[in-house]
């Protein structure tokens, strides 16, 4: 079974529209977390701040939440593929800028936190375009291999823009590693151009745009079982997910590393996700996701525990591989969920809500977590956030079996 189901995964690949994207997405998602390992170290050594470490996180993800509702509308109408490739351009630009300002000696923690935040909003606007996009780059029965792939990507990138982010800060600095970004995004864009999707948006609605943004809100909130997921997702990501975001702070500060040790422990994180991405993906069937779901938040609280009472960095880095292989196994059980419930008219405002809360939740913990960590330290606001967790995960379990029935029966 395990085989014939890593033979769905090279099958996928092989599809010429979905390998060609998931190449271009790869290397474009590498250079993104070898940005974000240079701008929270850099933070932090100009800082010594959690909160600003947080602050720029925050920057970074929170304007999904503003935008998210609207970029979902903008998601049916527009042409995904063109919106795409604009947004990789101004990825380009503000990469370069982040190289240049560094080169100079004029990257202070104020432009930093602006470029970031401009960056950001880039990211947060096609949120919903890059979730959308893989129904029409594969057909139905592929859906839930594609989704799960597309998770792997992006935690493969979170273990290999570490590595490479280190790597280029030691042989050219922050400035170096800023460049080798830009030219992902170059990358991605060639990539997007031999792309064809199977589908399109209609382009013709009659509802004004806030209409549907608001249609997008409503129907993702309402529809049961996918506010359950929207619940666990928010709470998981004000309260715990915010330890990715502050890794710097825990390197430095609780274990008393260096920037390698910070981008170990990134590694170690990215590690666990691929492991639990690649099991999600060697599945043939949805079924039994939303036990796979909740086993996995519950499994993750425990992880958790033990990493912020672990006191040395050989402790904390198995714990880190099993907590990114537990985070990543939640989060993609309830977007596949979602992704198979959600009809194809409303998928990109749908997943504009989604993408609006695996941003923006975090966005807001790390502000959050951040501050609390300044004043109490990195310790106590997690072991506070997992206890939060396991109360919200103990009162869904008393309804699953009618959540379990909302997702699944269609199947």
């Amino acid at each position: 079974m395990a085989r014939l189901g890593f033979e769905r995964i090279f099958q996928v690949l092989g599809q010429r529209n979905y390998g060609v994207f998931s190449l271009g997405n790869s290397l474009s998602l590498i250079g993104t977390w070898m940005q974000r390992i240079a701008s929270g170290w850099l933070a932090w050594t100009l800082t010594e701040s959690a909160t600003w470490v947080g602050a720029i996180a925050f920057a970074d993800l929170f304007p999904c939440v503003l935008l998210g509702p609207f970029s979902g509308a903008a998601a049916d109408r527009w042409d995904r593929l063109k919106v795409l490739k604009i947004g990789q351009v101004l990825g380009f630009l503000q990469a370069v800028l982040l190289a240049v300002l560094y080169q100079t000696g004029s990257l202070s923690i104020w432009p930093l936190f602006l470029i970031t935040l401009f960056h950001g909003c880039v990211t947060g606007f096609l949120q919903p375009f890059r979730l959308a996009i893989t129904a029409g780059l594969v057909t139905q029965e592929w859906l839930n291999t594609a989704i799960a792939i597309n998770s792997v990507t992006f935690n493969l990138a979170r273990f290999v823009g570490p590595a490479a982010a280190g790597l280029l800060i030691a042989l050219g600095g922050l400035g170096g590693t800023y460049m080798v970004n830009a030219l992902t995004f170059g990358v991605f864009v060639v990539a997007l151009s031999m792309i064809r999707l199977n589908t399109r948006p209609n382009g013709k609605h009659a509802d004004s745009f806030l209409q549907e943004a608001m249609i997008g809100v409503r129907h993702a909130v309402s529809t049961p079982g996918v506010n359950v997921l929207l619940l666990l997702t928010v709470v998981a990501g004000i309260a715990v997910r915010p330890v990715v975001e502050l890794l710097p702070g825990w390197a430095a500060e609780v274990f008393d590393g260096t920037s390698g040790d910070f981008a170990a422990l990134t590694s170690a994180f990215g590690i666990g996700a691929v492991i639990g991405g690649l099991w999600l993906a060697a599945r043939q069937s949805a079924k039994g996701l939303a036990l796979i779901m909740i086993g996995s938040q519950a499994a993750m609280c425990a992880v958790l525990m033990l990493f912020a009472l672990s006191t040395h960095i050989w402790m904390a880095l198995p714990l880190a591989v099993l907590t990114g292989a537990t985070m990543v196994v939640g989060a993609v059980s309830a977007q596949t969920l979602t992704q198979i419930v959600v009809p194809d008219h409303l998928r990109g405002r749908v997943m504009g809500i989604w993408g609006l809360t695996v941003r923006g939740s975090p966005a807001i913990g790390a502000l959050i977590v951040g501050s609390a960590s300044d004043v109490w330290g990195m310790r106590p606001p997690l072991i506070v956030g997992v206890i939060i967790l396991l109360a919200v995960i103990a009162y869904v379990a008393l309804g699953f079996d009618r959540m379990r029935a909302s997702l699944e029966d269609t199947l």
